[in-house]
């Protein structure tokens, strides 16, 4: 078994013991802040392995090498590392119990699926740069979505109180006491719309980047496969979401279809094709 496989198990091994941490706490009744100090410093922990992981399985000597489940693991390790950053501003604990499965998922695809493809010219430093661009975009891009999800939970738990007390039982009980611990809705929409800006400009510099670099290649500003494709449509969802946002006043449930909307086009552009072409397709 290679390394990279290895740590990327030790990985989600990690998250899917501070998941169960985490969803244990809440179920004891523990305080939600004791419970969200004690996760967010396993988290850091969990980060740098997984960080350690990629390293060993992304960079080889000078070369670059990536993978459907490679580019997913980057995009959610990216995004840990911005739930973290948040954290230290505004307690959003429910949301880890939502990354930390998906941090642990991410992980075991890289090991049940190792086959990598190294990426062509890889020496030169702008596609290095537009490949940092692009996988931090992506990474922001998940943020937003997962936040998303746990903002329409809460929304849901707001607007249907009597569904939510006849469904108080067993399970439900736990999810209720998260639900019940999170911020506001109005702070954690300010969290995401400042999350959506960030991998907004990152998807525009993306885009750019991007174009330069087809120009240098090819000749062509934008080639028109899928990837670029479905990346244009994510950015054109969030600009319009943007838009929207400062000249009408766009939010909440609105906001979220539109988050959750981009998310999928990103999804699309390279990891669920990658996946089709390398898993489905058997093709390198």
């Amino acid at each position: 078994m290679s390394a990279p496989i290895v740590f990327h198990s030790l990985a989600a091994l990690a998250y899917s013991l501070l998941a169960l941490a985490l969803w244990r706490g809440f179920a004891s009744g523990q305080p939600a802040v004791q419970v969200g100090q004690l996760a967010r410093v396993g988290l850091f922990a969990a980060i740098m392995l997984h960080g350690y992981a990629l390293h060993q399985s992304i960079l080889l000597d000078q070369r670059l090498q990536l993978s459907w489940a490679l580019a997913l693991s980057t995009a959610v390790w990216l995004g840990m590392i911005v739930f973290w950053l948040e954290s230290l501003i505004i307690r959003i604990d429910g949301l880890q119990l939502l990354l930390l499965p998906a941090g642990a998922v991410s992980c075991l695809l890289v090991a049940l699926f190792p086959k990598e493809q190294l990426v062509a010219h890889a020496v030169e430093p702008a596609l290095r740069i537009h490949l940092l661009i692009a996988l931090s975009a992506y990474g922001l891009v998940t943020i937003a979505a997962l936040q998303a999800i746990l903002m329409s939970a809460i929304d849901r738990r707001l607007h249907f109180p009597m569904a939510a007390a006849r469904e108080a039982k067993g399970l439900s009980v736990v999810v209720g006491r998260i639900l019940d611990a999170q911020p506001p809705l109005l702070a954690q929409e300010q969290v995401l719309f400042r999350v959506i800006w960030v991998a907004f400009a990152l998807l525009t510099l993306a885009v750019v980047s991007g174009s330069l670099i087809s120009v240098a290649a090819t000749g062509k500003w934008l080639p028109f496969d899928h990837k670029t494709i479905f990346t244009l449509l994510s950015w054109l969802t969030f600009g319009i979401l943007l838009v929207g946002r400062y000249t009408r006043g766009w939010r909440g449930r609105i906001a979220l279809r539109y988050t959750l909307l981009g998310f999928a086009f990103i999804v699309l552009s390279y990891t669920g094709s990658r996946f089709v072409v390398e898993v489905i397709l058997q093709r390198s």
